[in-house]
């Protein structure tokens, strides 16, 4: 069949940008969206890697997100006192990632979408699905159905979408880390365009300075019990200010970070989550994309990077291939090793993050060596920061035997 229309559920990151890149396949994209009015206040800090600024330049949004983004160049690593344990560079001849708010990220992408008229719909939360010989139409909680030629789910790591196309599948995992970030008023003694990552007594610090004489920084904080978004909202913020300069009080900068960020400005995400492997990316005429079916850890850098490049590659696939079965196939065949092993990398670096005293001790021993040889910035991120998906090329059917 040929695909001319599609529902794109979810309008947070990956829906947008989705939904630009299906335009460009020639598919008309209508965007529904859970909340009922824009959620550009939601969210902290991300990175979009080289590889998710090469994904956004095919949908016409790569130099609109650079100029948004602070380039991040190196990486430094250090003890809680600030002192250095590595130093990862820049990839070399590959242009720096960006760092930037969600919030950013996000009004950057919906503007660029609408402009190009691309509809989106509010208060659309997504209650069921029902597919026909002609196509499948969306139910939402309001009342109101869609139809078009094929459903792309963008809507997050709780998915509905997800559990439409298996009920079985798995939701997402706890990771026993207590996700924090802010910026504080004030300047701390760090590199321009590089980012820090400090391992404290009893936390992990991530941190960069800003031209306008703040520092953004971000905290992973062992939590073994899981909390989510709401909850952590449930503590006040003065509260929240108070825990984390007790956490923070022997780390360097960690502790004057805290003291200069007003307790109101804090954003406490509750703990890190991941998505497992999902067996079934895809059913019929329903197909996941972005956090819905791949969710690596923010330790990964890449969350917002492997959105983009799921949705451009998607749309390839349906441009390419006229049956969709094996657009689909042909999708999660492109796209599954790479997601799974991003997400491996994001774990291991998780474990880092807790590694405690005598973890630390060793890692201040065997790091130097370790970022000249099996941990080099190439070796490391080299497969992930210089992957470029070729918009121009065609795309081939899966084998029989993938489908």
């Amino acid at each position: 069949m040929t695909v001319r229309t599609a529902l794109v559920i979810g309008g947070g990151i990956a829906g947008p940008v989705t939904a630009m890149a299906l335009r460009r396949a020639g598919i008309e994209p209508v965007v529904h969206e859970a909340y009922a009015s824009t959620a550009d206040g939601v969210g902290a800090m991300l990175t979009v890697a080289p590889n998710g600024l090469a994904a956004l330049d095919v949908v016409g949004a790569g130099e609109a997100v650079r100029a948004a983004g602070q380039p991040i160049t190196d990486s430094v690593l250090t003890d809680g006192r600030g002192r250095p344990i590595g130093v990862m560079r820049g990839l070399e001849g590959l242009p720096p990632g960006r760092a930037l708010s969600r919030p950013d990220l996000y009004r950057v992408l919906h503007e660029l979408a609408t402009a190009e008229g691309i509809r989106i719909e509010y208060g659309k939360r997504l209650v069921d699905a029902r597919e026909d010989a002609g196509g499948v139409t969306a139910r939402f909680a309001d009342g109101t159905e869609a139809s078009a030629d094929l459903l792309v789910g963008a809507d997050g790591i709780r998915s509905v979408v997800r559990t439409l196309i298996d009920p079985g599948a798995p939701g997402p995992a706890h990771v026993p880390l207590l996700n924090v970030g802010a910026t504080a008023d004030v300047v701390v003694d760090a590199a321009p365009d590089t980012a820090y990552f400090a391992f404290g007594k009893r936390a992990f610090l991530g941190y960069w300075t800003q031209p306008d004489g703040t520092t953004t920084w971000f905290g992973n904080i062992p939590h073994e019990e899981p909390m989510t978004y709401a909850q952590a909202q449930e503590v006040p913020a003065g509260e929240w200010h108070r825990r984390l300069g007790e956490i923070y009080a022997d780390d360097r900068p960690g502790r004057e970070l805290v003291e200069n960020t007003p307790p109101g400005r804090l954003a406490v995400l509750g703990t890190v989550e991941i998505m497992p492997k999902v067996p079934r990316w895809h059913r019929g005429r329903m197909v996941l994309v972005g956090d819905a079916v791949h969710a690596p850890s923010p330790s990964s850098g890449q969350g917002a990077s492997l959105a983009a490049e799921s949705a451009v590659e998607l749309a390839r696939c349906l441009r390419d291939l006229p049956e969709v079965p094996d657009a689909f196939a042909a999708y999660e065949r492109l796209r599954r090793e790479r997601v799974q092993k991003v997400a491996a990398r994001a774990a291991r670096t998780n474990n880092s993050k807790t590694l405690g005293p005598a973890g630390l001790a060793m890692m201040k021993l065997m790091m130097p060596l370790a970022t000249r040889t099996f941990l080099s910035p190439e070796r490391t991120l080299g497969p992930e920061h210089r992957f470029r998906i070729d918009w121009g090329a065609p795309v081939d059917a899966a084998p029989a035997g993938a489908r």
